[in-house]
């Protein structure tokens, strides 16, 4: 895309988002470029991003960092690409190139290969994922690979 055609360009930005007053996540972009002319219209977010999904009291929940973006707020989905990384409070990590947000939903989903790593070194691989915001529940599509399970966690 032609940057002489998105009018809006900044640096350096934060962006709260909230439903009802109460904030769920802060992005920080390092540049932006607010593309009105296209349709539908978007927010493209370059060279890294970081967003923060909070609780009620306002405790991050888990960290989102990519190196780019999209943000569609018609529809309400934000697009993150190249090297995505969801941390979440217990430590599990998300890998993928690929993930969408959808505010509406309050969800991650992808079609993407995911990798899950969990303490201590659990490793799990598929393709496509659904999670919350808070990555505390997630569902990989199709799951590979071995997993560990304890006898406590084995349904009798």
């Amino acid at each position: 895309m032609d940057d002489r055609k998105m009018k809006d360009h900044a640096n350096d930005v934060v962006i709260y988002y909230s439903d009802r007053g109460q904030v769920k996540a802060v992005i920080h972009a390092a540049e932006m470029f607010r593309n009105e002319a296209a349709n539908p219209s978007y927010t493209d977010i370059r060279k890294g991003l970081k967003v923060e999904f909070m609780n009620d009291s306002l405790e991050v929940e888990s960290t989102l960092t990519a190196r780019s973006a999209k943000i569609f707020e018609g529809e309400g989905n934000v697009i993150v690409r190249d090297s995505v990384v969801v941390v979440n409070k217990k430590g599990e990590r998300l890998e993928t190139q690929e993930l969408v947000w959808n505010q509406r939903l309050d969800k991650f989903y992808t079609t993407k290969n995911v990798v899950i790593r969990t303490p201590p070194d659990q490793v799990m691989n598929g393709t496509g994922l659904e999670a919350n915001a808070d990555f505390t529940w997630y569902k990989i599509t199709k799951l590979r690979g071995n997993i560990t399970v304890q006898n406590e966690e084995i349904p009798q």
